[in-house]
């Protein structure tokens, strides 16, 4: 595993994202078999895990502070916060209160005496816009409660928003073979404000795996069945935004631009190619898709010319394609 700088500390290149830990929207993951995947992260160098106070509400976080006590080594978590609440998904106001509330939550979930990395989940643009929330965070970061700040966002105008507020430490964004035009328009000025780039969403939600068909069916309560289209939330956020029958025809033309028939690991290598990008947060429900996530680390720069073939595939046949918002 090779390791990257974020702040004062560094991070392995391949994180761990913890959706699938949630037991809720990607179908059921029972505890036993959670813990064994985030062992077999760690046991292979890994050090940084990403999750979300309503992933599983509150079921991964707790799952991720249990897992922690088994562990004698550093581990940097991050979590999010900014979706719970009302029917509709949106917290009524994000006042310093509701923050606080949810950041000692948080705490509770993970048994923490600080947060290494608090962000905003998806929030809407204009309390982005305000900059109201960034002063909460950094209340919160004064007293303690956490020790850096970031924001996970759905566009590049909501991260070049967030870019302009001092004291931001990451910017966490869906960046992969489906939304390679991030890169143009966010990666410099991050560079510019040494802010970390957390890579979400890096394989399409499975689709950049290279494993499903046109016949693939998932389960009722995986949001690759219930949010195909953007029946729930942002159509963006499922198979990044692409149709999934046209993103398996494109999943298809990619894995023949690359190396060998190692998509999932190529994919996120392609990622690890650019340097502004800090680490990278693939999920996994079976411990073998941890090893082929963190075997990315150790593949070579994909040569120059598959990228330039992968980013005209991309200007001609996939960013068109992308729904919801980005």
């Amino acid at each position: 595993m090779e390791y990257r700088n974020f702040k004062d500390v560094k991070i392995a290149e391949v994180g761990l994202g913890t959706w699938q830990l949630g037991s809720a929207d990607w179908g059921a993951v029972n505890q036993e078999d959670a813990f064994k995947i985030l062992k077999a992260y760690t046991d292979n160098g890994g050090n940084f895990i990403d999750t979300a106070d309503v992933y599983g509400m509150g079921v991964s976080e707790k799952t991720i502070g249990s897992f922690l006590k088994t562990q004698n080594k550093d581990i940097y978590v991050a979590t999010k916060l900014g979706r719970r609440g009302d029917a509709n998904g949106w917290p009524p106001k994000y006042t310093y209160d509701l923050l606080k509330s949810h950041v000692e939550d948080s705490l509770t979930n993970l048994d923490l005496p600080q947060l290494f990395l608090e962000q905003l989940h998806c929030i809407p643009t204009e309390e982005m816009r305000s900059g109201t929330v960034f002063n909460h965070l950094r209340a919160l970061q004064q007293q303690g409660l956490i020790k850096h700040f970031g924001a996970s966002v759905e566009t590049s105008e909501e991260a070049l928003i967030c870019l302009e507020q001092e004291g931001l430490a990451s910017l966490q964004i869906i960046f992969n073979l489906f939304r390679q035009h991030v890169a143009d328009e966010v990666f410099a000025k991050a560079k510019e404000k040494n802010v970390a780039i957390i890579v979400r969403v890096p394989l399409a939600s499975g689709l950049l795996s290279g494993k499903f068909e046109e016949k693939t069916h998932f389960a009722l309560n995986d949001h690759r069945n219930f949010n195909a289209n953007g029946e729930a939330f942002n159509a963006g956020e499922t198979f990044s935004g692409i149709d999934f029958k046209e993103g398996v025809r494109l999943a298809n033309k990619i894995k023949g631009m690359l190396p060998d028939s190692r998509m999932p690991q190529w994919a996120i290598r392609w990622i690890l190619d650019h340097p502004e990008v800090t680490t990278v947060i693939p999920g996994a429900s079976r411990v073998t898709q941890v090893y082929a996530n963190v075997e990315a680390s150790d593949l070579k720069n994909l040569s120059p010319e598959t990228h330039q073939e992968l980013r005209k595939l991309y200007d001609e046949e996939i960013q068109h394609e992308i729904r919801g918002h980005y």
